[in-house]
């Protein structure tokens, strides 16, 4: 398949598809809402296919980078679904490094977000990617079905899965005890949450077009947070005067850009959403952040 950019599509037809992955309408009604869209012998099915995440078109770090280690890790989460696993990838050199918990989108663990495991364990760091989809069987291999799984998942068990691991990396044997969390979509709100939670083990978050925390428990923060937010991404950007509000107001240590122009998404490189100016932009801070809160 060619790959699409964004202004490819309307931005009414990707805003829909927002709202189709994310499970507020569905196929069906995704489909009728969408059909005005599929002309010229565009079917509505390929409109679907096309702003679908495709993996070939992006892998950054092969999994067998002579640079990197990797390997599977099972830990155990008693608040949560009891026997978890995750993916974890480290520097083939040194024995301890600063660590960061990778939290994934609505959908599993899919091969974007082990590549982006491997791409901060080039960077230097222990990352590790737990699958919130292990109790059903794991990443099924497809998006659209890993995006059902997760919402059979009991929001508040997937939530104390990642605490568990967050703990785990702060004393995990080739850890050096700094602890720090980047989430995608999904895992920007649990990246968010986490800082909330975890005062005492999170040094730093990285939330990607995040949901936020409540106004009222953004005091407990301590982490230093470094925020990306997509400019044409209005469901999660309705949240952030509040929560800016409320950083300010407590005291919270933060950097936040808005990426004008792009959509929620954005870093993604399996999609047409992707920007790659805004995604390198962004991955190239959050680097630099890591390093400098971590280390």
């Amino acid at each position: 398949m060619t790959r699409k950019q964004a202004s490819d599509f309307d931005q009414e037809l990707l805003n829909l598809y927002d709202d189709y992955a994310h499970g507020r309408i569905t196929r069906r009604g995704f489909a009728e809402q969408a059909s005005k869209f599929a002309i010229g012998g565009l079917t509505v099915s390929a409109i679907i296919e096309s702003l679908s995440p495709n993996y070939s078109w992006a892998q950054q770090v092969a999994p067998d980078d002579a640079r990197i280690k990797t390997e599977t890790l099972d830990y155990a989460s008693p608040k949560g679904a009891g026997l978890m696993q995750g993916y974890l990838a480290y520097p083939a050199e040194g024995d301890r490094f600063p660590a960061v918990l990778v939290i994934h989108e609505n959908r599993g663990l899919n091969p974007y977000i082990e590549d982006v495991t491997r791409r901060l364990a080039i960077a230097g760091f222990l990352a590790f990617a737990p699958d919130a989809l292990t109790p059903l069987g794991g990443y099924p291999g497809s998006d659209d079905e890993g995006r059902t799984m997760q919402q059979k998942r009991d929001g508040r068990e997937m939530t104390e899965d990642f605490i568990a691991a967050a703990k785990i990396l702060q004393t995990y044997k080739r850890s050096t005890g700094k602890v720090g969390v980047i989430g995608f979509c999904y895992g920007g709100g649990i990246a968010n949450a986490l800082a909330v939670m975890l005062p005492n083990v999170i040094a730093a978050a990285v939330p990607f077009y995040g949901r936020q925390p409540e106004a009222e428990d953004v005091s407990k923060i301590k982490a230093d947070l470094l925020i990306h937010n997509a400019g044409l991404d209005e469901r999660i950007n309705a949240g952030w005067p509040a929560y800016e509000k409320a950083m300010k107001e407590a005291g919270v240590t933060h950097t936040a850009y808005m990426y004008e122009g792009v959509n929620h998404g954005f870093h993604n490189d399996t999609t047409p959403r992707y920007d790659e100016q805004a995604a390198n932009l962004a991955w190239q801070r959050t680097i630099d952040f890591l390093n400098k809160t971590l280390r």
